[in-house]
């Protein structure tokens, strides 16, 4: 439904809401003027754009998670989880909580050598003014917010009155006036003379693992890992040079064999593993009928699969994963250095654990989806790295939901 259509069944008192918002001057009392004029309103771009530009990083990370969502309708509990990841905790505050922490272990030890000394004469303390605290916006205010500007409609009748809609007009907007602002802030540059493209690359290790397996007793360890012997021999074979993770290395959230392999070959190895190409049975691995199937020809939507697992294997510490992919995408198709990049959609991820935001871009993102071949990464003599999407890149990412995962393996 678009906006029109959503206006139309809301009822008047929502109506005033969202004039009030865009200041509209009309007659409160109709229904039909109400909506005219607000119609009016939010058709101006310069309306619109100030809009944006006013709201802040909280509620712009909570509309980009529902901008690339094929889905029409999303329950309360789902937005108010959503608006909840859109409130990253700042390095400041973080910082500030170490020092007090420090400073309470430090009162605790003062106290605690002070226990034997002779009391003193205790004096009546002043009450010290505290200073007022701002309150934070919740979840529910920020839902409250686009409801009053028009950006969310809930249902009226049956089972719908309790899912939230946003009308496709406006999502489309919002993509283009974001779109326009974001691109502002870019550098873009001409071709580098030297850049990195592996499409394909990770198709062909595909095969080279599983030729492995069926030409070689591969075992595993006590732990499932493959034995170090065996996944150097492969990472050896491999297109792209990769080093096994050091001890003590933190390595969890990004799919279920990440802690054993490093970043590429663990995407390689969940891939196989879904696609149900090898068993890990006790006595090592051994090759299904699609596994051998798979090694005398590729599936024709190979990559597609490759990115959609990834884009699984990777939502869950990176939850608007598809909406940066598809910036990614939609802003990199020119070459574009990597810094500007970052400076538009850093502030934009949210930290997982030791992974700040600015290595979830470079490493998680940009690294990976080089590796399935949908970006190019070079090296500018006067801008430093840059990246550009590549056709294949283009044609995989453009509307793909992750709703859709669970239709993607088919055993």
């Amino acid at each position: 439904m678009n906006l029109s259509d959503m206006l139309g069944c809301a009822d008047i008192g929502q109506l005033s809401r969202i004039a009030s918002v865009y200041q509209c001057e009309c007659n409160s009392n109709s229904k039909n003027e109400l909506i005219q004029s607000i119609l009016g309103a939010v058709s101006r771009n310069d309306v619109f754009e100030q809009q944006i530009s006013s709201m802040a990083i909280e509620d712009l990370r909570f509309l980009n998670s529902l901008l690339f969502e094929t889905r029409d309708a999303f329950s309360l509990e789902e937005l108010l989880a959503r608006a909840q990841q859109s409130k990253f905790s700042s390095p400041e505050t973080a910082s500030v909580a170490q020092k007090e922490a420090k400073v309470q272990q430090q009162v605790s030890g003062e106290k605690a050598s002070s226990i034997q000394k002779p009391a003193k004469a205790t004096q009546p303390k002043r009450r010290s003014k505290k200073t007022p605290v701002m309150k934070e916006s919740s979840p529910r205010d920020t839902i409250v917010k686009f409801k009053h500007q028009g950006w969310l409609f809930n249902g009226f009748t049956g089972p719908n009155r309790y899912l939230f809609q946003v009308p496709e007009d406006l999502k489309q907007r919002f993509r283009e006036t974001l779109k326009r602002k974001f691109a502002a802030q870019l550098v873009y540059t001409d071709e580098p003379h030297v850049y990195r493209d592996e499409q394909e690359l990770l198709q062909a290790d595909i095969r080279q693992l599983l030729h492995y397996i069926h030409h070689n007793e591969v075992t595993m360890a006590a732990d499932g890992s493959l034995y170090k012997r065996f996944s150097l021999q492969l990472l050896d074979m491999f297109s792209i040079k990769e080093e096994l993770p050091g001890k003590g290395e933190w390595r969890f959230g990004y799919g279920k064999y990440f802690h054993h392999y490093p970043n590429r070959m663990s995407l390689l190895y969940d891939y196989c593993v879904q696609m149900n190409y090898f068993l890990e049975e006790p006595l090592g691995l051994r090759l299904t009928p699609g596994g051998q199937e798979r090694l005398l020809s590729a599936p024709a939507n190979e990559l597609q699969q490759l990115y959609k697992c990834w884009l699984k294997q990777y939502k869950g510490p990176i939850p608007n994963i598809l909406a940066l992919v598809q910036w990614i995408g939609g802003l990199s198709d020119q070459w574009v250095t990597a810094q500007s990049l970052s400076q538009v959609l850093v502030p934009l991820i949210k930290p997982f654990y030791y992974d700040d935001a600015e290595r979830i871009f470079q490493h998680r993102l940009l690294g990976m989806l080089v590796h399935l071949g949908l970006i190019r990464l070079g090296e500018h003599e006067q801008h430093g790295m840059v990246i550009k999407t590549t056709k294949a890149g283009k044609a995989v990412m453009l509307g793909i939901s992750l709703e859709e995962q669970n239709r993607l393996f088919m055993y």
